[in-house]
C-alpha cells in the first residue's frame, strides 16, 4: 500500500506561482509513474502533468505547457508541480497519484492506482 500526501496548495492572484508537493510512503516510489490531475466543480479529473520512473520523460496538457513544471526526487519519495503564470482557469483540486503498471505514462485517471487527498488551487482574477 502505497500512501500520498499533497501540500502547496492555496489561493493566488492571477499571474502568481505555486509549488505542490506530493510525499510518498514506502520504498517502492521509483516504480511509479507519477502524475498531477486536477478537477474543477462538474468537471472530470483531468491529467495535468506526468513524469516517468526515472525522470527522464514528462507529459503536459496543453494549457499548461510553459507554464507548469513536474519533476521528482527518487531519494526523497516526493514528486513536485511548479506552476507558474497562474490563470483563474487553473483554479481546481490538484490530486498526486501513482501508476504502479509496466506501462509509460497514461493519461487515464483509472488507470492509477493510488491517489492522494487533493489540494485546492483557487486563483483569483
Amino acid at each position: 500500500q502505497v500512501q500520498l500526501v499533497e501540500s502547496g496548495g492555496g489561493l493566488v492572484q492571477a499571474g502568481g506561482s505555486l509549488r505542490l508537493s506530493c510525499a510518498a510512503s514506502g520504498r517502492t516510489f521509483i516504480s511509479f509513474v507519477m502524475g498531477w490531475f486536477r478537477q474543477a466543480p462538474g468537471e472530470e479529473r483531468d491529467l495535468v502533468a506526468a513524469i516517468s520512473r526515472g525522470g527522464d520523460n514528462t507529459y503536459y496538457r496543453n494549457s499548461v505547457k510553459g507554464r507548469f513544471t513536474i519533476s521528482r526526487d527518487n531519494a526523497e519519495n516526493t514528486v513536485y508541480l511548479q506552476m507558474n503564470a497562474l490563470e483563474p482557469e487553473d483554479t481546481a483540486v490538484y490530486y498526486c497519484a501513482a501508476d504502479r503498471s509496466l506501462y509509460t505514462i497514461r493519461v487515464n485517471p483509472d488507470d492509477y492506482d493510488y491517489w492522494g487527498q487533493g489540494t485546492q488551487v483557487t486563483v483569483a482574477s
